[in-house]
């Protein structure tokens, strides 16, 4: 069953007394919170001047309680999360008219830098215009994921959606394994890149690819996509595996880095320090985040060298750091395995024999 209709004229204080009802989070949703502050001022700016906003689609399951309504709410956001949200934050004073704002309808009136409460108290008549400014939501009834997912990526077709927001969009056993995946507390606290435009998911995506083939491979957005579809014929038992993996190196990551680590930084070298994790015997795990830190600064120290003279300049920290031009080739993801865990055997040995030395 598939089926779009509009929803019954419905003005904006009727959707915020609903909020509590609504998913703004379904599997197959952006990250959100992509708006900067001033594109939300101008959405509440263009409602209040009452120019058209566009059309909003809302998953509806009121009708029965299909297997999609897994957050059990009548109501599911499949797009137009941002325009809810900012109209939310509008309600909840969590957001302000700009300075810069002029109400179209009487120019006299100074409206910049408020807040709603400002203009239910002092200027009833615009808050009026707010409350009861209607939305124009379509209505989706189904119970089929295939035929919302399409829906999603077909009403963003035009957007600059990333390869990792379309492939959460997509139907198999890997975007469910990866959002699992995503959700682990390494990338929930541990990881210091955005995830605003899903670099989580493909960030785990590239690990789960890994665990795959149990090698590195190349992680380019044809690679995933293609892994993303050709997985809806592999067994699934092969698939679980590769990610209980997953899981049990990122536990181990969990022990070994700290709370929006510095060291993750970098969601184009997470996936090799993954793999130098993943290939280094626990009983070193006490050592990794010591020795990171150490690598880096001598990768700092040697870009000054290599300034200065080439000939200074160690030669393997120099072809690190041209591997990491091509974060998602084959080569750059072994050359960069390689050279940390080479360098990880000289660390080992310095710190071993100062420890020899200690009286």
């Amino acid at each position: 069953m598939f089926k779009v209709t509009q929803f019954e004229p419905k003005v904006l204080r009727w959707w915020y007394s609903q909020k509590s009802k609504i998913d703004f989070s379904p599997k197959y949703q952006r990250s959100g919170r992509l708006w900067s502050r001033s594109d939300k001022a101008y959405l509440i700016d263009s409602i209040i001047n009452q120019y058209d906003v566009p059309k909003l689609y809302v998953a509806d399951f009121t009708f029965g309680n299909p297997v999609l309504n897994e957050r059990k709410l009548p109501y599911a956001i499949i797009d137009g999360k941002q325009r809810f949200e900012a109209i939310f934050d509008f309600f909840d004073g969590k957001l302000t008219l700009d300075n810069s704002f002029i109400f179209e309808e009487d120019v006299s009136l100074n409206l910049g830098g408020l807040g709603y409460q400002d203009l239910v108290k002092n200027y009833p008549q615009v808050a009026d215009i707010f409350d009861n400014f209607h939305l124009s939501v379509m209505r989706i009834i189904t119970d089929e994921e295939d035929k919302i997912n399409e829906l999603f990526v077909r009403l963003n077709r035009s957007k600059p959606l990333t390869g990792a927001e379309i492939r959460n969009a997509m139907i198999g056993p890997v975007p469910e394994l990866v959002r699992f995946i995503a959700h682990h507390e390494v990338f929930q606290s541990y990881i210091h890149f955005p995830v605003t435009r899903g670099q989580d998911l493909n960030a785990a995506a590239k690990l789960l690819l890994f665990e795959f083939y149990e090698k590195p491979a190349e992680t380019k957005k044809n690679n995933l996509d293609q892994f993303t579809e050709k997985a809806k014929g592999i067994s699934e038992d092969k698939l679980e595996l590769a990610s209980r993996r997953v899981i049990d190196v990122l536990n181990r990551m969990a022990e070994i880095f700290l709370p929006s680590d510095p060291l993750l930084s970098s969601g184009g070298v997470f996936p090799v320090y993954y793999w130098f994790i993943r290939e280094t015997t626990p009983s070193m795990d006490l050592l990794i985040r010591e020795y990171l830190n150490y690598f880096e600064k001598e990768r700092k120290q040697n870009r000054e060298k290599s300034k200065l003279d080439e000939k200074l300049a160690d030669h393997d920290l120099v072809k690190y750091d041209q591997y990491n031009r091509s974060t998602n080739d084959l080569r750059s993801h072994i050359g960069r395995y390689e050279i940390l865990a080479n360098k990880f055997e000289n660390f080992k040995g310095d710190i071993l024999a100062m420890i020899e030395s200690t009286p």
